[in-house]
């Protein structure tokens, strides 16, 4: 019997770093909020995954209103978000009341990630109980320490993407510790709790939305995927 699959999208961004009063998952991208492109993704690989967003309670009345104005009415279920990443995603996995299946937890303003690269996490996930997007760096990279500098290797190092998809049992209990601000995704949540973390190859398609420059960068991308195909 196939594993159920859930996506946990968490959508809590302010969009201080895009200078604006809208929310960046709300901003549009090719007309359409840039949350919406990110949900269409995740029901593209498949209509019978399930989604949980997690939003600001605050603004859950906003995303109301733009599924109407946009006629949007995929089924998901909708989380209040907690005052951190780490709360809005317990909050996200309280709402799974099995404790089997598999996760995938997913930026909101990750709005180009293909249903492809979807499809590998969760296969991976089944397989080694976490699959964590990332990519290889492109540009040279030094670590600085005060005052002096020193090349390091870029082969040894990732840029970690999501999704970032685990066993049901083992990222619900591995977000049973305590709360960290060096804590910054779900694999480092994971691993922090004791499990071992895989990584697969991710896109650098992928791209996180936000900066303005991002919205431009994005709607290239679509326009050359669209070409592409």
């Amino acid at each position: 019997m196939p594993h159920q699959e859930y996506a946990i999208i968490v959508a809590g961004g302010k969009g201080t770093r895009m200078n604006s009063a809208t929310p960046k998952q709300f901003m549009l991208l090719n007309g359409t909020p840039i949350l919406m492109h990110t949900i269409n993704a995740f029901f593209e690989y498949s209509d019978q995954i399930r989604i949980i967003l997690v939003l600001p309670s605050n603004d859950i009345r906003t995303w109301n209103d733009l599924c109407n104005k946009y006629d949007f009415s995929k089924p998901l279920q909708i989380a209040s978000g907690g005052a951190s990443r780490f709360e809005s995603v317990k909050n996200g996995l309280d709402q799974i009341g099995e404790n089997t299946g598999l996760v995938a937890i997913h930026d909101g303003v990750r709005p180009l990630v293909s249903p492809d690269i979807i499809a590998a996490s969760f296969r991976l996930a089944a397989v080694h109980q976490s699959a964590i997007a990332a990519v290889r760096l492109k540009e040279s990279i030094r670590m600085t320490d005060q005052d002096t500098t020193k090349a390091v290797d870029r082969a040894n190092y990732r840029l970690i993407q999501t999704p970032q998809t685990f066993a049901v049992p083992l990222i619900k209990q591995a977000y049973k510790i305590k709360e960290e601000a060096s804590l910054t995704d779900d694999a480092s949540v994971a691993e922090r709790a004791g499990y071992k973390i895989s990584l697969f190859e991710g896109s650098y398609e992928n791209i996180k939305v936000t900066t303005p420059e991002d919205i431009a960068v994005a709607e290239a991308l679509m326009a050359y995927k669209k070409h592409k195909s």
